[in-house]
């Protein structure tokens, strides 16, 4: 196991601060994906959600599970942008706040042409907040035209 700090996940993933939300990550003997990041409170998407009672957004919970998700196809990502096509059965168990260190479990379950799936799972303490199944499709950086994503059919 080799762990990755943000040079690493920063050669994979296209994202950057403050979208960058994956901050350590690496990848098991089965080829799972384990992504991480601990929630300080200062952050950009707490202002507003909720004051007095910040909870973490689950849009923003479902793309950090996207990025941990990413890491599974970290070989296939050169010179291609993984772009996030689809979220099922997401399912939220707890709320998740400042202080939790979250750990994202994801692994490949297939894929069709540029499509590829995946199933993860967000954990706080051993205990589970987030359950869901996403969809990528790996573009070309030089035609990621919105419209070639969405009318793809997988």
């Amino acid at each position: 196991m080799v762990m990755m700090g943000k040079k690493e996940l920063e050669e994979i993933l296209p994202h950057r601060a403050p979208m960058l939300l994956v901050e350590e990550a690496y990848i098991d003997e089965d080829r799972r994906a384990h992504g991480f990041y601990t929630v300080r409170g200062d952050e950009w998407f707490l202002k507003g959600h909720f004051p007095g009672n910040p909870i973490v957004p689950g849009v923003i919970l479902c793309e950090m599970m996207a990025q941990s998700s990413s890491i599974t196809i970290k070989d296939e990502v050169q010179g291609k942008l993984p772009l996030f096509t689809g979220i099922e059965k997401a399912r939220f168990k707890r709320q998740v706040a400042p202080g939790d260190k979250l750990e994202f479990v994801c692994e490949l379950t297939g894929g069709k042409g540029p499509f590829r799936f995946a199933e993860g799972t967000g954990f706080v303490d051993g205990k589970v907040f987030l359950k869901a199944s996403m969809s990528f499709a790996l573009v070309e950086k030089e035609t990621q035209e919105a419209g070639n994503i969405c009318s793809a059919k997988y």
